[in-house]
């Protein structure tokens, strides 16, 4: 066995109880080492431990470590504390009662990939900000350096970003799937259950009509995500609902589109307030104004008159409109404007991401 941070070390010589908790490994994704008497190399290397009740008091003189549970299955017994205390023991779980608890506890190590995914959403200030263009450059860019990536669209009236990526008809899951998920999503699970376009996974919608987002299935969701590594982007919409407000809250980092004009940043100005109470670190990029006859705001300006940190302009890309028409992307022109500001961002978010730049 190879011992490392997503390894499962179970430790009794309870038939019941090893039977019970195979079968919550095996629910949770995990294939376990089964030990009555783990070695000390097997005891310090697992990335988590379950010791029966029947072994805690043989146990007690192990070197300590975190990640080690006591498994019981009396609520009454008051002696499980006492030996917990001597095990060194991080929790004291009891089944039945705590077998769900138990489950995400063994496949949150099982799934671990490392430090969880950086999540960037991104949201327009106005109707037409190009916040969905974004959204879709950022992720290809990321996945084109080679970065794990998965690009969620949480606004059920954007049209979908299958359609944007050119992957309208590509098998995989759409959100109906997941709307009234409750509980925990396996990250591993999820990303094979979407569709694959560019390198990146993509969860959008289909072609009925939206299906209401539970807060829930919103979380579920972009924690499994997370869980994956790597980076994950989110298309918001500019009206902050309940499940809106819950994926604001998973994020690291958001970005507010806004046109470099007044009437726009006057309406960012709304938009900014409501996603500012549930993502402390919201930032503004600034577009470029396309082919206007009055001066375009500056983009310092713009980011003064909201009140935001400034992340950057997004320049105009002559020819996307008809990239797009051809099925190509956002960001798929790794020379281009948007591919190249893309980049830039990523370098800027991501420690060591310098392979990301165009």
């Amino acid at each position: 066995m190879s011992y490392g941070p997503g390894a499962v070390l179970v430790v009794t010589e309870d038939v019941e109880l090893l039977d019970d908790l195979l079968r919550l490994c095996a629910a949770a994704g995990a294939r376990p080492e089964v030990a009555a008497d783990p070695s000390p190399g097997e005891w310090s290397a697992a990335g988590l431990v379950l010791v029966g009740d029947d072994r805690a008091a043989a146990l007690a003189g192990r070197a300590r470590r975190d990640a080690v549970l006591l498994i019981g299955r009396d609520l009454d017994d008051a002696g499980v504390w006492q030996r917990a205390v001597r095990l060194g023991a991080d929790h004291v779980l009891c089944l039945p009662d705590a077998e769900s608890r138990l489950v995400e506890w063994i496949a949150d190590v099982a799934e671990r990939v490392g430090d969880q995914a950086f999540a960037v959403g991104v949201l327009g200030g106005c109707g037409g900000a190009g916040a969905s263009t974004l959204a879709c450059a950022l992720a290809v860019t990321a996945a084109r350096a080679g970065t794990r990536t998965m690009l969620v669209d949480a606004d059920p009236l954007g049209g979908g970003l299958d359609v944007l990526l050119g992957g309208e008809s590509a098998e995989g899951l759409r959100w109906p799937a997941f709307a009234r998920s409750r509980g925990r999503i396996g990250g591993g699970a999820l990303a094979e259950a979407l569709p694959e376009l560019h390198r990146l996974r993509v969860l959008s919608w289909d072609r009925g009509a939206p299906a209401a987002v539970s807060p829930e299935a919103m979380r579920s969701v972009l924690s499994a995500a997370r869980r994956r590594g790597g980076v994950v982007v989110v298309d918001l919409p500019r009206r902050i609902d309940e499940a809106a407000a819950e994926a604001l809250a998973q994020l690291d980092l958001g970005l507010l589109v806004v046109p470099g004009e007044l009437r726009a940043v006057a309406a960012a100005h709304r938009v900014a307030g409501v996603a500012g109470m549930a993502l402390p670190d919201l930032r503004v990029v600034v577009r470029g104004a396309f082919g206007r006859s009055r001066p375009a705001l500056g983009d310092e300006e713009v980011a003064r008159l909201l009140g935001l940190p400034l992340a950057g302009e997004l320049p105009v890309e002559p020819g996307l409109l008809e990239r797009l028409d051809s099925g190509a992307p956002p960001g798929s022109r790794a020379s281009g404007p948007l591919a190249r500001f893309c980049g830039a961002f990523w370098e800027r978010a991501l420690p060591g991401a310098a392979g990301v730049a165009a």
